[in-house]
């Protein structure tokens, strides 16, 4: 019963400071051969929810479940009790800062998230003080701060790990540390310690014989601060007056152990030689793959396929690496060297960028000759391809200057010249590009070409417009028929008729229709008619018959008796007559607007 055989006294003192609720919470647990002291302090703002009380009580559940010194143990209640704050923080995120400290009387283990404090005095002085998790203790140990101002320090309560964080949790777990008569263990939340500090502390503890007196006195330093506002706060003295003893070692259990270890370290040397084997045997498989990669590359590389053989090198390198064959990683890194710079010439060749193709392949011309596997004539070819590539990419800048600039028929010829270069050094990709652009050089020539027809029927029309004005038919009607040539051989077809019936105009202006004359019935005449014999004048005459009016008749009509025969000269008269019409002459525009 190591309880029994000990002397552990506690003491200690949690209160509210200035606000209404204390969100600090301690407890602890004492059985016959373990003891679990638990301080956290709630560093959320919820009313309802108390963190520190959850966090706590989960932790003493699982310790009374199993007691134990084991830190895994530990470590795995204190992820137990920070899921499950974190699956109780549905309203608001819970937090807290957490200390547990473990012992079974003889040695501790203590284990802390966040900033609450463990102070092991030990004759009087500091033995040793837990860490803070936080970016000002961070920044001491870097040595951006004196590690005694980081209880002042304004990050001091910027925590980088505690209890509910979402990203990340790791909590500190301390070796087992022994425990001596007369050692005293203050846990304390950051109400305690940001208000008393050590030397205080130290003073405190060499008044103070009992635990209760410790954290009464640790009290009264704090409200004697007489600070505006006090957090909440609380203390716990531990006084290990007496701790238990250890029973001497049993010499059979000492035996015991000698052979449990001579056992292990004859399993050891068993594993030794399983591993030697082992990696015997890796090694010996690397050495294969080593040849089998290095043969496969300098075929590769004989069939020109730099791309496979740089794959291959590789592999082969890396098992000459694992074989510890310096000679080999040496000789064949070469190879694979030399065929990263024809790759790379390859791929510059299809970026087209010619300059740098035939800076790598000229550099592994200048290797080449050292290996019988990479041809010197083929890697000659591709720098001479690319030359010519360069070259007839040049033209194909040239053409489309010139396409540019608008002058469609250059173009046309460069390109040309381009496409017969490209097919002469089977650039094939040029000889597409190059299509279509002759193809588009084509159309915007034969574009250019139509409108210069049209153009010169526009000014061939004009002239025949004036031509009309000027009552020079013949001319207008022969500029017309030029202007409805070129026209038509545009394929504008309401141009071709807009001049033909211009030619009809001025042709009917050339030819102008005789005037039809007048038919008066011969009664008619012959009264109507005496005035102009009288006056010993002929008339002429015209029987019209209006039984059809649509019927066209010709009739000669002789002059009346008693008309001189000089009279009778009037000549025929030929007219066609409509019944509906009795004008048969319609109106003629004179000029070209009414047209």
């Amino acid at each position: 019963m190591r309880k029994e055989n000990s002397d552990f006294k506690t003491g200690f003192v949690s209160e509210a400071g200035s606000f209404i609720n204390n969100k600090d919470y301690f407890a602890y647990i004492e059985l016959d051969d373990m003891a679990c002291y638990v301080i956290a302090d709630g560093i959320d703002n919820d009313q309802e929810a108390h963190s520190a009380e959850m966090i706590a009580k989960t932790v003493l559940e699982n310790f009374i479940e199993r007691p134990t010194l084991s830190r895994r143990q530990l470590k795995s209640s204190l992820h137990e009790a920070h899921e499950w704050l974190k699956f109780e923080s549905r309203r608001v995120r819970l937090k807290a800062s957490l200390l547990v400290v473990v012992t079974n009387y003889t040695k501790m283990i203590w284990a802390s998230s966040g900033n609450a404090r463990l102070y092991h005095f030990r004759g009087g002085r500091l033995n040793q003080k837990s860490k803070d998790q936080s970016l000002s203790q961070v920044m001491a140990d870097d040595g951006f701060l004196p590690d005694e101002t980081v209880s002042q320090h304004e990050e001091r309560g910027n925590l980088l790990h505690y209890m509910g964080n979402p990203d990340r949790f790791h909590p500190y777990i301390s070796p087992r540390i022994p425990l001596s008569d007369g050692d005293v263990l203050l846990l304390c939340t950051s109400g305690l310690w940001e208000q008393v500090n050590l030397p205080e502390m130290l003073d405190a503890l060499e008044e103070c014989k009992e635990p209760e007196a410790l954290t009464d006195t640790l009290e009264e330093i704090l409200l004697s601060k007489q600070k505006r506002t006090i957090n909440n706060y609380t203390a716990v003295a531990i006084y290990t007056d007496k701790t238990y003893k250890e029973p001497p070692k049993n010499r059979k259990k000492w035996i015991k152990r000698i052979l449990i270890a001579m056992m292990a370290l004859l399993l050891t040397g068993g594993g030794v030689w399983i591993y030697k084997v082992r990696e015997a045997n890796r090694i010996a498989e690397a050495a294969a793959n080593m040849v089998e990669f290095e043969r496969d590359g300098d075929e590769y590389a004989a069939d020109g396929d730099y791309s496979k053989a740089l794959k291959s090198y590789s592999e082969a390198r890396n098992a000459a690496s694992k074989v510890k064959d310096k000679i080999h990683t040496n000789l064949i890194g070469r190879k694979q060297k030399l065929a990263r710079m024809l790759v790379d010439g390859d791929e510059y060749l299809k970026d087209s960028i010619y300059d740098k193709a035939v800076s790598s392949y000229t550099k592994a011309l200048e290797n080449a000759d050292h290996w019988d596997m990479f041809d010197e004539a083929d890697i000659q070819e591709r720098i001479d391809r690319t030359t010519d590539y360069e070259v007839v990419t040049e033209q194909i800048r040239q053409g489309d200057l010139k396409s540019q600039g608008q002058d469609y028929s250059g173009a046309l010829a460069i390109y040309k010249k381009a496409n017969t270069a490209a097919i002469e050094v089977s650039y094939t990709s040029a000889q597409k590009d190059l299509q279509d652009k002759m193809s588009k050089a084509q159309e915007k020539l034969d574009a250019v070409q139509m409108e210069t027809i049209n153009l010169k029927g526009d000014k061939l029309e004009q002239k025949g417009d004036r031509s009309f004005d000027a009552q020079d038919y013949a001319g207008a009607i022969d500029s017309y028929m030029q202007a409805q040539e070129k026209y038509q051989s545009t394929g504008k077809l309401e141009r071709v008729l807009a001049m033909e019936r211009k030619i009809a105009k001025a042709d009917e202006k050339l030819h102008p229709v005789v005037p039809v004359v007048p038919v008066v019935p011969e009664s008619e005449a012959m009264t109507d008619n005496s005035n102009f014999a009288d006056q010993g004048t002929p008339f002429p005459y015209e029987s019209v018959t209006e039984t059809d009016p649509q019927a066209s008749r010709k009739e000669t009509v002789a002059p009346p008796a008693g008309v001189d025969d000089n009279k009778q000269n009037v000549k025929d008269v030929t007219t066609d007559v409509t019944a509906d019409d009795s004008d048969p002459i319609s109106p003629t525009p004179e000029s070209k607007e009414e047209l």
